[in-house]
């Protein structure tokens, strides 16, 4: 699935531009443990383990910069002192290997309250790097990034529902290579042309996920994305054909 100088990490939900300079990630949601204990699921937290796997991608492509795609937090309205002080290390061991882009998420409140200046921390709107327009998803984006030839986003946590013959379901993580539908494109975005989207999995195994061939794409976008054209790609790559296939 590669799309000029875009190309997803094979068995991994990072992406990589430009040859690895820079990596993207979405959805960490550090603190995830501490809901998931109050439904009953006790969980380790993956922080560690979600911070090591990032510094061996850096490790192995030379990374240069790495944007966070949002939710790197996931505690709302407030976080947990355990989420701050993760957070807060988190970051500060990632910006001595690389130079650190957030968009914030939904579950971003009061991110900036965990950063440091040599953080780069921008509008929720979106971000803009070699006519690639970066969002998280959970609100319109401004005109600019609808300008953009490639799009990218996470907040759905896209999974694919697959089922065997009797009937018993799984759900995978995967990625969604998408399109506008354009009259709905133009109504909201009249200055726009035809953008390409790359919808993200989660980066933390914990998040769970939003079946696309179930229940469609989370946030104000999926009401202008082509859903049922959206090709599905695993994350070992292997493409599933498109969503009206897999209903």
């Amino acid at each position: 699935m590669k799309n000029n100088d875009l190309q997803p990490i094979i068995n991994s939900s990072a992406l990589k531009i430009n040859n690895g300079k820079i990596i993207v990630i979405a959805d960490l949601h550090i603190g995830i443990e501490k809901e998931l204990s109050e439904q009953g699921i006790n969980t380790e937290s993956k922080t560690s383990e979600m911070l090591d796997k990032i510094l061996d991608i850096i490790k192995k492509n030379r990374t240069e910069e790495i944007i966070l795609l949002g939710d790197i937090k996931h505690n709302i309205p407030t976080s947990t002192y355990l989420e701050k002080k993760d957070v807060t290390n988190f970051l500060k061991k990632l910006k001595k290997e690389v130079k650190i882009h957030i968009i914030p998420g939904n579950h971003d409140g009061n991110i900036n309250r965990l950063i440091d200046d040599e953080i780069n921390l921008y509008s929720s709107e979106g971000y803009i790097i070699n006519d690639i327009g970066f969002i998280h998803g959970h609100r319109w984006p401004k005109q600019e990034i609808m300008n953009c030839r490639q799009i990218i986003m996470g907040h759905t946590h896209p999974t694919v529902m697959l089922k065997d013959r009797l009937e018993h379901r799984t759900f995978e993580p995967c990625w969604i290579k998408t399109k506008f539908i354009k009259e709905k494109l133009k109504e909201r975005y009249p200055e726009s042309e035809d953008p390409n989207l790359l919808i993200m999995p989660a980066f933390n195994p914990l998040c769970g996920g939003i079946a696309i061939n179930k229940d469609g794409v989370q946030g104000p976008i999926g009401k202008i994305i082509d859903i049922e054209n959206s090709e599905i790609y695993l994350l070992d790559s292997t493409n599933l054909g498109k969503v009206k296939d897999l209903k």
